[in-house]
């Protein structure tokens, strides 16, 4: 196994899905948004309600766009990059998918035409309608991928044949309400609730800053705000959730982002601070808070979280059973009828992935002596550094979004839009919504390695025979076309900000006629 494949395919993913991930969170929140101001406008009747939704839609159509070419090429890449994982899962991985893209992408694309040209053709109600609907297409996307995802971090509904040689659905509703699964969906669509509401409220202060627009900014302001409060609340309660589900399902992430070595009394308590070694096996420089760990983990006093250690003695102990497992399923190939090959695999079939750790290390999981099964299960430890680290610094902003969507909402009920200095500070906080969001796709993935499907394919049996110079080739290539979107994509947002809404062709409302460039006096606010 050329480790070198493994490694480049992995980067090549990593760097196509991280760039697309810059435009989700994004989509999956303004969608929403969208929603709010039309519902506004349909029931006020005020023309500045649709002046602020149109503005809004003109940035999501920008990210819309780019997130669609971008999202492509990452399902291509499966066939191209992870050939045998294709072939070992995709019986099940793939359902998602397709499903994603005949239910949400199909209702989402078509009505997002919809949305954006029947303004002038649709009533009221019914181009809210639409509205809704593609904001309904972008969530249900998002549900289909993190249930496929979500499979790949907790493998449930499905087993593995050793007449075909691969996994195959066992319970299609065990894989679509895989607890996993669903704790992640919630968290990520509240993610993307928090990156459209910073962006929404961070741009309506540039707006305030330059003195324009202000009956749009505002507006925009006020429901960023609320919209934003409620979604950074739901971002670390439904967070909790999910790190709860860890608990049970994904026992060495849980432990690796406390870089907890070794299981302690309960309650266990959390780090606040330490720096953990991989090699050395052991946390320096802890600060610790007692009892929290346990609580939220278990949401008891007396419930148990298992160190690394531990967990690695028994992975030790899954492979020497996995070994029987793939011994069954070696002499199977030759011979279909051997009942007791048969009798051998149901009894250890659980265990089988973790046999196929061997394979990094001897070609024959058989043949493995006690340290090369001791090396297998040691390397079932994520990188428990950049966990513990990559985990603080995604909580931290997720506790700071509160605090600053509070401040933003006190001012937004007391009419105060005019704190110049929240305002700055809120066009400097617009990217950390998207270093969260970022952070918690490496946290997810990084977490689960050296798995592709946690317990059942180790990452490296899962790449395509490709060679290191078509690897870079085409990480190069990708860099340079996504290099150029990122430049298209800053330059049509920037260009749409500068340029404004639409001025507003009739009375902004009851108060008095509209003004050029869509400034009113404050007494039509």
């Amino acid at each position: 196994m050329d480790m070198a494949v493994v490694e480049l395919s992995r980067l090549q993913f990593a760097l196509t899905a991280l760039y697309h991930f810059l435009f989700v969170p994004l989509t999956l929140g303004l969608s929403f948004m969208l929603v709010i101001m039309e519902s506004l406008y349909v029931m006020t009747d005020r023309p500045v309600w649709r002046q602020v939704t149109r503005f809004w839609a003109k940035l999501f159509a920008i990210n819309f766009v780019l997130g669609v070419a971008t999202g492509l090429t990452m399902e291509f890449e499966f066939g191209t990059n992870w050939a045998y994982y294709s072939h070992y899962v995709g019986d099940i991985f793939g359902a998602p998918l397709a499903i994603e893209g005949l239910m949400a992408f199909f209702l989402e694309a078509t009505f997002v035409g919809v949305m954006f040209f029947g303004w002038d053709k649709l009533s009221k109600q019914a181009h809210l309608f639409t509205t809704f609907m593609v904001a309904l297409g972008s969530n249900l996307s998002a549900l289909w991928i993190l249930v496929a995802n979500g499979w790949m971090q907790h493998p449930t509904g499905s087993a593995f044949n050793p007449a075909t040689m691969r996994m195959e659905v066992t319970d299609f509703a065990a894989v679509i309400f895989n607890p996993v699964a669903q704790a992640k969906f919630v968290h990520t669509v509240s993610a993307g609730y928090v990156t459209a509401s910073v962006f929404v409220l961070g741009v309506s202060c540039y707006f305030m800053l330059k003195g324009k627009w202000l009956p749009l900014a505002r507006r925009s302001f006020t429901v960023a705000a609320a919209f934003g409060l409620a979604s950074s609340l739901s971002v670390v309660v439904l967070g909790d959730e999910s790190g709860y589900a860890l608990t049970d399902n994904q026992r060495m992430k849980l432990a690796a982002i406390e870089a907890m070595w070794h299981t302690e009394p309960a309650p266990a308590g959390i780090d606040v601070f330490g720096l953990p070694s991989n090699s050395r096996h052991e946390t320096a420089y802890e600060i610790k808070i007692p009892y929290v760990l346990g609580l939220i983990s278990t949401r008891s006093l007396t419930g148990e979280v298992t160190g690394i250690t531990e967990l690695v003695d028994q992975a030790r102990a899954r492979i020497g059973h996995g070994i029987l497992a793939y011994d069954a399923v070696e002499r199977l190939k030759k011979n279909r009828n051997d009942l007791a090959a048969r009798a051998q695999f149901e009894e250890a079939k659980g265990d089988l992935g973790y046999a196929l750790l061997l394979k990094r290390f001897v070609a024959d999981p058989r043949r493995a002596d006690a340290a090369t099964i001791d090396k297998a299960a040691w390397s079932t430890v994520p990188n428990v550094p950049a966990m513990f680290w990559v985990f603080r610094v995604m909580a931290g902003l997720g506790f700071g979004f509160i605090a600053f969507f509070g401040l933003a909402f006190w001012f937004a009920t007391k009419r105060q839009f005019d704190r110049r200095w929240f305002q700055r500070i809120a066009l400097w906080i617009i990217p950390l919504p998207w270093l969260a969001a970022e952070f918690g796709w490496v946290l997810a993935e990084i977490g689960r390695q050296p798995w592709a499907i946690d317990g059942v394919l180790p990452t490296f049996l899962g790449t395509s025979d490709l060679s290191i110079a078509q690897l870079w080739t085409t990480i190069a290539g990708f860099t340079l076309l996504y290099g150029t979107l990122a430049v298209i994509e800053v330059r049509l947002m920037l260009q749409a900000i500068g340029k404004g809404p639409d001025p507003v062709t009739e009375p902004m409302d009851e108060a008095g006629p509209s003004y050029p460039g869509g400034y009113a006096p404050l007494a039509a606010e």
